[in-house]
């Protein structure tokens, strides 16, 4: 009796285990940003708008970079996104003999707090080349 119920047990374990979607591989990780046919879901539309509002003044059109500030679209092909949250909420500051960087601090700005994830998934479809320069277009929803 004790074996039957045993085996029961591990054939429903071992059922439910298959039953399991297999883990995303790196290439079919799951994107901050949905982009089809050249639109894009309102979250990223909402990171557009809020980018243009609050970082487009340094970071230039698209995050494509300034004379003064770094190009986005290239640091995030090498920032994570909590390296992308630490830097936009706390700020930083690289000071050389040669420059003066400095990002100043958004953790007390609602309209960036609040949009990280909405402004990194704008800027990570940027990056991936998922989305082309100037305004998307929302989808349909």
């Amino acid at each position: 009796m004790k074996i039957r119920m045993l085996t029961a047990a591990t054939s429903a374990l071992f059922l439910g285990l298959a039953a399991l979607p297999p883990a995303l591989r790196a290439d079919e990780e799951e994107k901050p940003y949905k982009v089809e046919n050249g639109h894009v879901d309102k979250e990223t539309f909402n990171g557009y708008r809020r980018y243009g509002n609050s970082c487009l003044q340094c970071h230039g059109p698209d995050g494509a970079g300034s004379s003064y500030a770094p190009n986005l679209t290239e640091s995030l092909k090498h920032l994570t996104q909590e390296q992308f949250n630490e830097t936009v909420i706390n700020g930083r500051q690289n000071v050389t003999q040669s420059q003066q960087n400095v990002m100043p601090s958004f953790g007390n700005v609602e309209d960036v707090a609040m949009y990280i994830n909405d402004i990194y998934g704008y800027l990570k479809a940027r990056s991936d080349g998922a989305l082309g320069r100037g305004r998307p277009q929302r989808m349909d929803n």
